[in-house]
């Protein structure tokens, strides 16, 4: 068994995956943020928009939707950018090639006994499955070699290797969607604020003496509809791409599951 452990790490090491993705998601909301402001000051706030303090455009009506629309776009577009880099890892993690094609191609060598064949096939896929099936598929070769363990704990070892493979891979797979999925109840709480502060200026200029400030309303209302729009906007948005993701992963792990069993039962079948 010494003598195994020295082959065993070079191998993971060469034919292990990196999903391509932000690791720091609190630099993305920084960044966002900041975009926000920007906009909201300088584009949203510019003169141009009104005229005599009332907007005569949509980016003005934004404007007037107050200090929660930064907040919520800060949101909103955090929403896309990790939906994006999502996309981007996602599509590291499938690899160059169709996956139904790849599994099939790794059974059929399997069936064959070719594990070169198999190995050369996630050589040329790479991604996480690939990943996963060549760690597996080095561990078949120790255990295809080994004198010492009996049938039934080389599988279990086969079956572990698979195990730990798996659960290496999945966190980068999972990144920031956690993130993503906070923002579909954050967007709309914070989007809810924002009716309910406008709404409260509202019934503020209804309620003084006399006539009501027709401008104090105007903007209470437009604050409170704005707001809920962005709010509704962020969180439908991330339920989409969340769901999607989720979706998409969902995947990979079965495509993993099914080749990673197909391995430990080809061994089990023919040892």
């Amino acid at each position: 068994m010494e003598a195994q452990k020295p082959t065993t790490k070079p191998a993971a090491k060469a034919t292990g995956h990196k999903v391509s993705g932000i690791k720091n998601a609190f630099l993305v909301i920084i960044a966002c943020f900041i975009v926000a402001i920007c906009l909201f000051m300088f584009w949203f706030g510019h003169e141009s928009h009104f005229e005599e303090g009332h907007p005569i455009d949509l980016w003005g009506t934004i404007y007037k939707g107050g200090f929660i629309v930064p907040i919520l776009q800060t949101l909103f577009l955090t929403v896309i950018v990790l939906s994006v880099e999502r996309y981007i890892a996602l599509g590291s993690a499938k690899g160059k090639g169709n996956i139904t094609k790849f599994v099939a191609g790794v059974k059929l060598c399997l069936a064959k006994n070719d594990i070169a064949g198999a190995k050369a096939l996630c050589a040329k896929q790479q991604g996480s499955v690939a990943a996963v099936v060549s760690a597996a598929l080095t561990r078949y070769e120790e255990m295809d070699k080994n004198t010492v363990l009996s049938k039934e704990q080389k599988v279990a070892t086969l079956q572990k290797e698979v195990e730990e493979a798996t659960a290496l891979e999945m966190p980068a797979l999972q990144q920031n969607l956690p993130i993503v999925a906070t923002m579909t109840t954050l967007g709309t709480l914070v989007g809810l604020l924002g009716t309910v502060m406008g709404m409260i200026k509202s019934f503020q200029a209804l309620a003084q003496s006399g006539a009501p400030d027709s401008t104090e309303l105007s903007t209470g209302i437009s604050e409170a509809l704005i707001n809920t729009a962005f709010g509704i906007a962020t969180g439908a948005f991330a339920v989409i791409s969340y769901n999607y993701y989720t979706n998409k992963i969902d995947n990979l792990t079965y495509a993993i599951d099914e080749i990673g069993f197909s391995i430990v039962q080809t061994f089990a079948a023919t040892h």
